[in-house]
Protein backbone atom coordinates (compact mmCIF):
# COMPACT_ATOMS: atom_id res chain seq x y z
CA UNK A 1 0.00 0.00 0.00
CA UNK A 2 0.76 3.46 -0.81
CA UNK A 3 1.04 6.60 1.09
CA UNK A 4 2.33 10.23 0.02
CA UNK A 5 3.74 12.55 2.64
CA UNK A 6 3.44 16.11 1.59
CA UNK A 7 5.60 18.16 4.25
CA UNK A 8 8.43 20.67 4.62
CA UNK A 9 11.53 18.57 3.37
CA UNK A 10 12.80 21.84 0.83
CA UNK A 11 13.14 24.30 3.15
CA UNK A 12 17.25 24.98 3.80
CA UNK A 13 16.53 23.70 7.81
CA UNK A 14 18.24 20.66 9.23
CA UNK A 15 15.29 19.34 11.64
CA UNK A 16 13.30 20.06 8.52
CA UNK A 17 14.86 17.80 6.29
CA UNK A 18 15.61 14.71 9.67
CA UNK A 19 12.26 14.87 10.27
CA UNK A 20 11.33 13.90 6.69
CA UNK A 21 13.98 11.55 6.50
CA UNK A 22 12.40 9.93 9.97
CA UNK A 23 9.08 10.31 8.79
CA UNK A 24 9.92 8.16 5.64
CA UNK A 25 11.65 5.74 7.61
CA UNK A 26 9.06 5.27 9.57
CA UNK A 27 6.03 4.36 7.53
CA UNK A 28 8.26 2.32 5.51
CA UNK A 29 9.00 -0.08 8.67
CA UNK A 30 5.52 -0.28 9.15
CA UNK A 31 4.83 -1.75 5.93
CA UNK A 32 3.99 1.12 3.38
CA UNK A 33 5.32 2.01 0.44
CA UNK A 34 6.37 6.03 0.92
CA UNK A 35 6.68 8.56 -1.14
CA UNK A 36 7.63 12.37 0.17
CA UNK A 37 5.66 14.42 -2.52
CA UNK A 38 8.19 17.24 -3.99
CA UNK A 39 6.56 20.18 -3.20
CA UNK A 40 8.58 23.02 -3.15
CA UNK A 41 6.96 26.69 -2.80
CA UNK A 42 8.42 29.03 -5.03
CA UNK A 43 10.19 30.91 -2.40
CA UNK A 44 11.77 27.78 -1.61
CA UNK A 45 12.97 27.20 -5.03
CA UNK A 46 16.82 27.06 -5.41
CA UNK A 47 16.94 29.34 -7.90
CA UNK A 48 14.90 31.83 -6.31
CA UNK A 49 16.70 31.93 -3.09
CA UNK A 50 18.72 34.70 -3.55
CA UNK A 51 16.01 36.99 -4.55
CA UNK A 52 13.83 36.01 -1.65
CA UNK A 53 16.67 36.63 1.16
CA UNK A 54 17.42 40.15 -0.39
CA UNK A 55 13.71 41.27 -1.26
CA UNK A 56 13.82 44.04 0.97
CA UNK A 57 16.77 45.92 -0.23
CA UNK A 58 17.01 47.99 -3.05
CA UNK A 59 20.07 49.26 -5.54
CA UNK A 60 23.63 49.25 -4.49
CA UNK A 61 22.46 47.26 -0.86
CA UNK A 62 20.75 44.81 -2.90
CA UNK A 63 23.71 43.82 -4.91
CA UNK A 64 26.23 43.68 -2.18
CA UNK A 65 23.60 41.45 -0.03
CA UNK A 66 23.29 39.12 -3.45
CA UNK A 67 26.89 38.57 -3.88
CA UNK A 68 27.35 38.01 0.24
CA UNK A 69 24.44 35.58 0.18
CA UNK A 70 26.06 34.09 -2.99
CA UNK A 71 28.08 31.08 -1.36
CA UNK A 72 25.68 30.54 1.33
CA UNK A 73 23.27 29.91 -0.96
CA UNK A 74 25.74 27.83 -3.15
CA UNK A 75 26.45 25.79 -0.51
CA UNK A 76 22.76 25.05 0.95
CA UNK A 77 21.65 23.91 -3.12
CA UNK A 78 25.09 21.02 -2.43
CA UNK A 79 24.18 20.38 1.04
CA UNK A 80 20.15 20.01 0.89
CA UNK A 81 20.00 18.85 -2.50
CA UNK A 82 22.55 15.94 -1.99
CA UNK A 83 20.78 14.65 1.05
CA UNK A 84 17.08 14.88 -0.52
CA UNK A 85 18.37 13.18 -3.40
CA UNK A 86 20.02 10.53 -1.41
CA UNK A 87 17.93 9.43 1.12
CA UNK A 88 14.40 10.80 -0.03
CA UNK A 89 12.12 8.82 -1.90
CA UNK A 90 10.74 11.86 -3.62
CA UNK A 91 7.75 12.25 -6.20
CA UNK A 92 9.09 11.94 -9.62
CA UNK A 93 6.56 15.18 -10.51
CA UNK A 94 7.90 18.76 -8.46
CA UNK A 95 5.12 20.39 -7.85
CA UNK A 96 5.04 24.45 -6.97
CA UNK A 97 1.65 25.73 -6.89
CA UNK A 98 -1.93 24.16 -6.51
CA UNK A 99 -2.49 24.28 -10.15
CA UNK A 100 0.06 21.45 -10.24
CA UNK A 101 -1.68 19.20 -8.19
CA UNK A 102 -4.67 19.36 -10.87
CA UNK A 103 -2.01 18.82 -13.96
CA UNK A 104 -0.33 15.60 -12.56
CA UNK A 105 -2.56 14.35 -9.45
CA UNK A 106 -0.87 12.55 -6.90
CA UNK A 107 -1.15 8.82 -7.01
CA UNK A 108 -1.38 7.37 -3.71
CA UNK A 109 -3.80 5.14 -1.49
CA UNK A 110 -3.28 7.20 1.66
CA UNK A 111 -2.31 11.12 1.26
CA UNK A 112 -1.01 12.37 4.59
CA UNK A 113 0.52 15.49 5.87
CA UNK A 114 3.74 14.87 7.88
CA UNK A 115 5.06 16.99 10.60
CA UNK A 116 6.94 20.50 11.01
CA UNK A 117 5.30 23.81 11.07
CA UNK A 118 3.22 22.95 7.92
CA UNK A 119 0.28 24.73 9.31
CA UNK A 120 1.88 27.92 10.86
CA UNK A 121 0.45 30.41 8.83
CA UNK A 122 3.29 32.90 10.03
CA UNK A 123 6.04 31.06 8.58
CA UNK A 124 4.02 30.24 5.62
CA UNK A 125 2.96 33.40 4.64
CA UNK A 126 -0.90 33.22 5.29
CA UNK A 127 -2.73 29.53 4.77
CA UNK A 128 -0.65 26.83 2.84
CA UNK A 129 -3.38 25.03 1.20
CA UNK A 130 -1.68 22.15 -0.23
CA UNK A 131 -0.93 21.46 3.39
CA UNK A 132 -3.70 20.46 3.99
CA UNK A 133 -4.50 18.24 1.00
CA UNK A 134 -6.65 20.47 -0.47
CA UNK A 135 -5.90 18.86 -3.99
CA UNK A 136 -7.19 15.47 -2.57
CA UNK A 137 -10.53 14.28 -4.00
CA UNK A 138 -12.73 12.95 -0.99
CA UNK A 139 -12.47 9.35 -1.65
CA UNK A 140 -8.63 9.28 -1.05
CA UNK A 141 -8.01 8.57 3.15
CA UNK A 142 -6.40 11.47 4.69
CA UNK A 143 -4.26 11.62 7.75
CA UNK A 144 -1.54 13.90 9.50
CA UNK A 145 1.64 12.74 10.95
CA UNK A 146 2.52 15.00 14.30
CA UNK A 147 1.54 18.09 12.22
CA UNK A 148 2.27 21.59 13.98
CA UNK A 149 0.60 24.58 13.77
CA UNK A 150 3.52 26.19 15.59
CA UNK A 151 1.44 28.28 18.09
CA UNK A 152 -1.12 28.25 20.78
CA UNK A 153 -4.53 29.16 18.67
CA UNK A 154 -5.76 30.70 15.43
CA UNK A 155 -7.70 33.77 14.80
CA UNK A 156 -11.15 33.74 13.84
CA UNK A 157 -10.52 34.00 10.00
CA UNK A 158 -7.97 31.22 10.00
CA UNK A 159 -10.39 29.02 11.65
CA UNK A 160 -12.85 30.14 8.89
CA UNK A 161 -10.52 28.78 6.42
CA UNK A 162 -8.72 25.69 7.71
CA UNK A 163 -11.62 24.60 9.98
CA UNK A 164 -13.51 22.30 6.27
CA UNK A 165 -10.20 21.36 5.66
CA UNK A 166 -9.38 19.98 8.59
CA UNK A 167 -12.50 18.38 8.85
CA UNK A 168 -11.97 16.13 5.44
CA UNK A 169 -9.36 14.40 7.41
CA UNK A 170 -9.78 10.94 8.43
CA UNK A 171 -7.46 11.04 11.42
CA UNK A 172 -5.16 13.73 12.74
CA UNK A 173 -2.11 13.51 14.60
CA UNK A 174 -0.25 16.73 16.14
CA UNK A 175 3.19 17.55 17.23
CA UNK A 176 1.61 19.72 20.59
CA UNK A 177 -1.15 19.50 23.57
CA UNK A 178 -2.00 22.64 22.14
CA UNK A 179 -2.93 21.84 18.80
CA UNK A 180 -5.27 19.34 20.10
CA UNK A 181 -7.20 21.80 21.70
CA UNK A 182 -7.39 24.07 18.71
CA UNK A 183 -9.05 20.92 16.56
CA UNK A 184 -10.74 19.85 19.69
CA UNK A 185 -12.47 23.66 19.70
CA UNK A 186 -13.25 23.19 16.16
CA UNK A 187 -15.22 20.31 16.87
CA UNK A 188 -12.89 17.97 15.61
CA UNK A 189 -12.35 15.42 17.99
CA UNK A 190 -10.24 12.56 15.86
CA UNK A 191 -7.15 14.21 17.00
CA UNK A 192 -4.23 12.94 19.02
CA UNK A 193 -1.11 14.11 20.30
CA UNK A 194 2.41 12.18 18.98
CA UNK A 195 5.81 13.06 18.98
CA UNK A 196 8.07 14.55 16.66
CA UNK A 197 8.65 11.90 13.88
CA UNK A 198 12.54 12.30 14.80
CA UNK A 199 11.89 11.01 18.31
CA UNK A 200 10.50 7.88 16.66
CA UNK A 201 13.52 6.63 16.04
CA UNK A 202 16.24 5.70 19.04
CA UNK A 203 19.46 7.00 19.41
CA UNK A 204 21.28 3.59 17.55
CA UNK A 205 18.69 4.03 14.68
CA UNK A 206 20.39 7.77 14.43
CA UNK A 207 23.76 6.63 15.45
CA UNK A 208 23.60 4.59 11.91
CA UNK A 209 22.47 7.47 9.89
CA UNK A 210 25.31 9.81 11.54
CA UNK A 211 28.26 10.49 9.88
CA UNK A 212 31.09 9.30 11.89
CA UNK A 213 33.54 11.41 13.73
CA UNK A 214 35.74 11.80 16.95
CA UNK A 215 36.20 15.34 18.56
CA UNK A 216 39.68 16.21 19.52
CA UNK A 217 38.55 17.64 22.47
CA UNK A 218 35.58 18.28 24.30
CA UNK A 219 33.24 21.37 23.28
CA UNK A 220 30.41 23.22 23.75
CA UNK A 221 28.03 23.36 20.18
CA UNK A 222 25.99 25.90 19.69
CA UNK A 223 23.13 25.86 17.32
CA UNK A 224 22.00 29.28 17.02
CA UNK A 225 18.31 30.04 14.97
CA UNK A 226 17.82 34.03 15.73
CA UNK A 227 19.54 36.94 16.30
CA UNK A 228 20.50 37.31 20.28
CA UNK A 229 23.11 39.01 21.88
CA UNK A 230 22.41 37.77 25.01
CA UNK A 231 22.38 34.82 23.55
CA UNK A 232 25.84 35.17 22.48
CA UNK A 233 26.88 36.19 25.85
CA UNK A 234 25.33 33.17 27.85
CA UNK A 235 27.33 30.99 25.21
CA UNK A 236 30.74 32.46 25.60
CA UNK A 237 30.31 32.88 29.28
CA UNK A 238 29.29 29.07 29.78
CA UNK A 239 32.61 28.12 27.74
CA UNK A 240 34.92 30.01 30.08
CA UNK A 241 33.19 28.17 33.21
CA UNK A 242 33.50 25.20 31.78
CA UNK A 243 36.77 25.92 30.18
CA UNK A 244 35.93 24.07 26.65
CA UNK A 245 36.06 24.96 23.13
CA UNK A 246 32.70 26.89 21.67
CA UNK A 247 31.69 25.32 18.84
CA UNK A 248 29.23 27.48 16.36
CA UNK A 249 27.45 25.60 13.65
CA UNK A 250 26.69 28.09 11.62
CA UNK A 251 23.94 28.07 8.54
CA UNK A 252 25.06 31.34 6.86
CA UNK A 253 29.07 32.25 6.42
CA UNK A 254 28.32 35.84 7.36
CA UNK A 255 27.65 34.30 11.01
CA UNK A 256 31.41 34.67 10.61
CA UNK A 257 31.73 37.68 13.15
CA UNK A 258 29.47 35.69 15.95
CA UNK A 259 31.91 34.12 18.59
CA UNK A 260 32.86 30.33 18.53
CA UNK A 261 34.67 28.26 16.22
CA UNK A 262 32.55 28.10 13.17
CA UNK A 263 30.96 24.54 11.02
CA UNK A 264 29.79 26.67 8.17
CA UNK A 265 27.03 24.85 6.70
CA UNK A 266 27.92 20.74 7.53
CA UNK A 267 26.43 17.92 5.54
CA UNK A 268 22.54 16.92 6.96
CA UNK A 269 24.25 13.80 8.74
CA UNK A 270 27.57 15.76 10.14
CA UNK A 271 24.26 17.67 12.30
CA UNK A 272 23.68 14.91 14.23
CA UNK A 273 27.06 14.09 15.15
CA UNK A 274 27.77 17.31 15.84
CA UNK A 275 25.46 17.31 18.66
CA UNK A 276 26.24 13.36 19.55
CA UNK A 277 30.03 14.43 20.14
CA UNK A 278 29.29 17.74 22.43
CA UNK A 279 29.36 17.50 25.86
CA UNK A 280 27.02 20.42 26.36
CA UNK A 281 24.46 22.15 23.67
CA UNK A 282 22.91 25.21 23.63
CA UNK A 283 20.15 25.92 20.91
CA UNK A 284 17.27 28.01 20.40
CA UNK A 285 16.12 25.14 17.77
CA UNK A 286 13.50 22.64 18.46
CA UNK A 287 14.73 19.76 16.76
CA UNK A 288 18.26 20.67 18.17
CA UNK A 289 16.92 20.21 21.72
CA UNK A 290 14.63 17.34 20.55
CA UNK A 291 18.14 15.24 19.28
CA UNK A 292 20.07 16.64 22.33
CA UNK A 293 16.89 14.44 24.75
CA UNK A 294 17.39 11.88 21.95
CA UNK A 295 20.84 11.17 22.88
CA UNK A 296 21.22 12.19 26.21
CA UNK A 297 23.30 15.42 25.65
CA UNK A 298 23.04 17.71 28.70
CA UNK A 299 21.42 21.09 27.02
CA UNK A 300 19.91 24.58 27.25
CA UNK A 301 17.28 26.27 25.86
CA UNK A 302 16.68 29.68 25.24
CA UNK A 303 13.58 30.09 23.64
CA UNK A 304 12.66 32.59 20.16
CA UNK A 305 10.46 35.24 20.54
CA UNK A 306 8.07 34.00 18.42
CA UNK A 307 6.57 30.94 18.35
CA UNK A 308 8.18 29.36 20.99
CA UNK A 309 5.14 27.33 22.58
CA UNK A 310 6.33 24.33 21.54
CA UNK A 311 9.55 24.24 22.67
CA UNK A 312 8.36 24.67 26.04
CA UNK A 313 5.45 21.86 25.80
CA UNK A 314 7.89 19.65 24.39
CA UNK A 315 10.29 20.24 27.48
CA UNK A 316 7.55 20.22 29.78
CA UNK A 317 6.68 16.45 28.27
CA UNK A 318 10.04 15.47 29.75
CA UNK A 319 9.77 17.66 33.25
CA UNK A 320 12.89 19.47 31.58
CA UNK A 321 11.53 23.40 31.76
CA UNK A 322 14.11 23.86 34.47
CA UNK A 323 16.54 23.68 30.69
CA UNK A 324 14.94 26.89 29.59
CA UNK A 325 17.87 29.76 30.12
CA UNK A 326 17.39 33.37 29.96
CA UNK A 327 20.62 34.60 32.14
CA UNK A 328 23.97 32.70 32.64
CA UNK A 329 22.54 32.31 36.50
CA UNK A 330 20.37 30.12 35.12
CA UNK A 331 22.87 27.72 34.00
CA UNK A 332 24.05 27.48 37.49
CA UNK A 333 20.69 27.00 38.72
CA UNK A 334 19.96 23.96 36.01
CA UNK A 335 22.21 21.20 37.13
CA UNK A 336 22.40 18.18 35.83
CA UNK A 337 20.05 15.95 33.76
CA UNK A 338 19.25 12.53 35.20
CA UNK A 339 18.19 10.61 31.90
CA UNK A 340 17.07 7.65 33.35
CA UNK A 341 13.38 9.33 34.05
CA UNK A 342 13.83 10.75 31.17
CA UNK A 343 14.37 8.34 29.25
CA UNK A 344 11.59 6.55 30.64
CA UNK A 345 9.13 8.88 30.01
CA UNK A 346 10.46 8.99 26.08
CA UNK A 347 10.19 5.43 25.92
CA UNK A 348 6.70 5.41 27.45
CA UNK A 349 5.78 8.46 24.67
CA UNK A 350 7.31 7.09 21.53
CA UNK A 351 5.44 3.63 22.39
CA UNK A 352 1.96 5.53 22.83
CA UNK A 353 3.10 7.73 19.66
CA UNK A 354 3.03 4.64 17.55
CA UNK A 355 -0.03 3.10 18.61
CA UNK A 356 -2.06 6.98 17.82
CA UNK A 357 0.36 6.43 14.49
CA UNK A 358 -1.08 2.76 13.75
CA UNK A 359 -4.10 3.44 14.45
CA UNK A 360 -4.75 6.39 11.75
CA UNK A 361 -2.92 4.57 9.29
CA UNK A 362 -6.09 1.60 10.34
CA UNK A 363 -8.39 3.91 10.40
CA UNK A 364 -7.31 4.75 6.76
CA UNK A 365 -7.03 1.50 5.81
CA UNK A 366 -10.51 0.57 6.64
CA UNK A 367 -12.00 3.28 4.51
CA UNK A 368 -10.09 1.48 1.53
CA UNK A 369 -11.49 -1.51 2.31
CA UNK A 370 -15.18 0.13 2.98
CA UNK A 371 -14.97 1.51 -0.86
CA UNK A 372 -13.85 -2.26 -2.47
CA UNK A 373 -16.61 -3.41 -0.63
CA UNK A 374 -19.16 -1.81 -2.60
Amino acid sequence: MKIAVITMHAVKNYGSALQTFATQQVLSRLGYETEIINYIRKKNIDSNLIDVWTSKEKGLRKIAKKMLMYPTIKKWIRVWGNYLQTYIHLSAVTYTEMKDFSVTPVQADILCTGSDQVWNSGWNDGVEYPFYLSFADDNTPKISFSASFGKEKLDENEIEIVKPLLQKYDYITVREQSAVSILNNMGIKDVSFTLDPTLFLTKEQWKKHMKKSKPDEPYILVYQLNKDKNFDKMAVNFAKSKKMKLVRLCLRYDQIILPGRKKFIPEIREFLSLINNAEYVITDSFHATAFSINFNKQFFSVLPQKYNCRLKEFLDIFDLENRIVSNYLDFESAGTIDYGQVNKILDDERKKSMEHLKYALRFATDKIKQGESF
